[in-house]
């Protein structure tokens, strides 16, 4: 049974040891971390867990790791995606590393008609029993049309959108939602744009009230407080976390294709747990940006201090 989701939602990256392996040691101690500070599901394999570089031997390892930690505590979603062939590949091993779901990227570089999407999304579905959100971003991008058909099947239980596009989400939001009244069937929405919290306030406009953290990888605290602002209509303390912390860490992520991923792994490491590189075609933020995304922490954390000092005073 998919259990619905609350809450900040973790994407852990994958540390790798000096030799490129995984590391499953510091992977178990990211995951327990970020798990302890309370998110609303784990999210392990995908996008900032950098799933494009993984083959299934080491997803089976990366899975295996989060669902021993993890330990039932919150739903460990797993990466996959890319060829139809890899894809069906990855949902099979992800289940039986014991994933409680899977979230389905787009593949492999191909354009593709909607029918031929629609019948990409049935066939890694197929492969598995596990609940599955699918995830419309870069060539894998669903119509009403499109995106209705796919919601309707048995274990697609979200959609998660990477595109932006508030129009097209917006009707595709009204649009599942309606047809699935008749049925009655469980249906989340996702944002899952980059740095998420950026584009929050549109996003729960147009009712998708979850979203993917990256942030909370790194420094949960901060993404837990803005979650929290937003949740409770503290509009100063959204506002401040947004010039201090996360607009300037978009403006550092924007600078170098890949850093949204990379920079993580690098606040990670800066957080105590040395989590490597990342594998090519990423590259790692220069010294010069890790300074400042440090300097982009420091500022975000006094941001929140002040807040809750606002608050302690007013109380």
């Amino acid at each position: 049974m998919h259990p619905a989701f609350d809450g900040v939602l973790f994407f852990p990256v994958t540390p790798f040891t000096e030799s490129g392996d995984v590391d499953t040691e510091r992977l178990a101690q990211h995951v327990a971390k970020g798990v302890d500070a309370g998110p609303g599901g784990v999210f392990i394999a995908c996008g900032t867990g950098e799933f494009h570089a993984l083959d299934a031997s080491e997803l089976n390892t990366i899975v295996r790791t989060a669902v021993d930690v993890v330990d039932g505590r919150v739903p460990v979603y797993a990466g996959t995606g890319g060829s139809i062939a890899h894809a069906k590949t990855f949902a099979r091993v992800a289940q039986e590393a014991g994933a409680d779901g899977l979230l389905l990227l787009p593949p492999y570089l191909v354009e593709m008609p909607q029918a031929g999407l629609v019948a990409y999304t049935r066939a890694v579905t197929d492969a598995t029993d596990l609940p599955v959100i699918v995830y419309n971003r870069n060539n894998a991008r669903y119509t009403e049309a499109s995106a209705v058909e796919v919601a309707q099947i048995d274990n697609v239980v979200g959609f998660k959108d990477g595109t932006g596009d508030l129009d097209q989400v917006s009707r595709i939001v009204r649009a599942v939602t309606d047809a699935l009244v008749p049925s009655g069937k469980p249906f989340q929405f996702f944002n899952g744009l980059p740095t998420a919290e950026v584009s929050q306030q549109a996003y729960r406009a147009i009712g998708v009230t979850l979203y993917s953290s990256a942030t909370f990888a790194f420094a949960p605290e901060l993404a837990l407080a803005f979650y929290n602002a937003l949740e409770t209509g503290n509009e100063p303390l959204t506002a401040a976390l947004l010039r201090e912390f996360f607009h300037p860490l978009v403006r550092l992520r924007d600078t170098v294709p890949g850093y949204a991923v990379s920079l993580i792994k690098a606040g990670v490491t800066l957080e105590g747990i040395d989590a490597g590189v990342v594998r090519p075609p990423l590259i790692m933020p220069s010294d010069e940006d890790v300074a400042a995304l440090r300097e982009i922490l420091a500022s975000g954390r006094a941001a929140l201090a002040e807040a809750l000092a606002d608050q302690a005073v007013q109380r």
